[in-house]
C-alpha cells in the first residue's frame, strides 16, 4: 500500500538572510516547514541553512521577482530592506518600492497571510506607550519609507482583500545579530575592553529577545482577525540604554563606554515602547521575556564566539 504524501507547506521569507529572517526560518523548518529565502546575497555562514532555499533577487525591480519566484507559498513574510539606514536612495527603494513590488506580484497568487515586517519609528515622537495608529508623521526616511509600505498595504486590504498583517517591531536582539545595533555593539566592544563611544544612555528603549519575535510572526498566520491591521510586537516596557549599557559591562566585568560622544538624532524620542493590547487580543501573544536573562544568554554567544 502506498503511503499518503504529506505536502509541506511552503514559506517565502524576503530578507531570510538577515538577523530575525534566520531565527525565522530556523522555527519554521523545526515547526515542518519548506522555507525559501529571497535576498539581495547569500547569507553568511553563521546564518546558513542547508534546509532552505536561498534565492538571490533584488526586490526594488518588479521582472527580477517575476524571473525568480516560481513556487506558490501561503505564508509570505517581508524582512526585507536596506539595513543601512544613512543611505536614503536604497532605503526608501528597498523598505518601499521593494514592499509594493513583492505585494503585488502576490496579489493574484491565492497566499494565505502576508506579514508586513514594520517599524516603531512610524510612530516618531508619538507619546509612549504607542498604541496603534495609522495617523503617523515620521521624520526619518527609514520611518516615512516604512510608514508609505504600511499605508499601501492597508489599502490593498482595503481594496483587494489582500491578506496582509503589519507588526511593528521594537528593538530585537538575540545571538548571530550584526554589531550595528546597540546589544551586539556594546557586548563585542566590552569584551574588547577598549573604549567605545555611545550616546548619554538617557533614553528609553524597548528590547525584545529574538524567539518571541518569530513566535509572534507565526501567530499571524491563518489569522483573519489579524488581516488588515497594525499590531505592535515589543516587551512593553521602557528601559534606560545607559542601563542596558551598565549591566552589559557588568556580566563581562570590563568595557568602557564614553558616553555623551554620539548624538540622539532629531527624529528620535527620549521614551519609546508600544501598549500591546491588540497583540494579546488579535494574536493571543504576549511576551515571555526574562530580560536578564535573555542579555546573559546573549553575551555567552558572542563569548563562545
Amino acid at each position: 500500500m502506498l503511503k499518503k504524501i504529506i505536502q509541506k507547506r511552503k514559506m517565502l521569507i524576503v530578507g531570510g538572510t538577515g538577523f530575525i529572517g534566520y531565527q525565522l526560518s530556523k522555527l519554521a523548518i523545526e515547526s515542518g516547514w519548506s522555507v525559501d529565502s529571497i535576498s539581495r546575497k547569500l547569507p553568511k555562514k553563521n546564518r546558513k541553512l542547508s534546509k532552505v532555499k536561498y534565492l538571490i533577487c533584488d526586490i526594488t525591480k518588479f521582472k527580477n521577482i517575476k524571473k525568480k519566484i516560481k513556487k506558490k507559498y501561503s505564508f509570505v513574510v517581508n524582512l526585507g530592506g536596506e539595513v543601512d539606514h544613512k543611505n536614503k536612495a536604497k532605503v526608501y527603494q528597498s523598505h518601499y518600492i521593494g514592499c509594493k513590488n513583492i505585494s503585488n506580484f502576490f496579489l493574484d497568487k491565492k497566499i494565505t497571510t502576508f506579514v508586513q515586517i514594520g517599524s516603531s519609528s512610524e510612530y516618531a515622537k508619538l507619546k509612549s506607550p504607542h498604541k496603534e495608529s495609522f495617523k503617523c508623521d515620521p521624520k526619518s526616511y527609514y520611518g516615512k519609507s516604512k510608514y508609505l509600505a504600511t499605508k499601501f498595504l492597508l489599502n490593498l486590504k482595503k481594496n483587494e482583500d489582500f491578506p496582509v498583517v503589519i507588526l511593528r517591531l521594537y528593538q530585537t536582539f538575540g545571538s548571530n545579530q550584526d554589531s550595528n545595533r546597540l546589544i551586539p555593539f556594546v557586548i563585542k566592544s566590552c569584551l574588547s575592553g577598549k573604549k567605545f563611544p555611545c550616546s548619554d544612555g538617557n533614553q528609553y528603549r524597548d528590547f525584545l529577545i529574538v524567539d518571541q519575535v518569530v513566535k509572534a510572526i507565526f501567530k499571524c498566520y491563518k489569522n483573519p482577525k489579524a488581516y488588515g491591521q497594525i499590531i505592535n510586537v515589543g516587551s512593553g516596557k521602557a528601559r534606560k540604554v545607559k542601563d542596558i549599557i551598565e549591566e552589559i559591562k557588568k556580566i563581562i566585568k570590563k568595557g568602557k563606554p564614553q558616553y555623551g560622544m554620539i548624538k540622539l538624532r532629531s527624529e528620535e524620542s527620549i521614551k519609546a515602547y508600544p501598549n500591546l493590547q491588540k497583540a494579546k487580543k488579535l494574536l493571543n501573544w504576549q511576551p515571555k521575556e526574562d530580560f536578564k536573562k535573555d542579555l546573559s544568554k546573549t553575551i555567552t554567544f558572542y563569548k563562545n564566539r
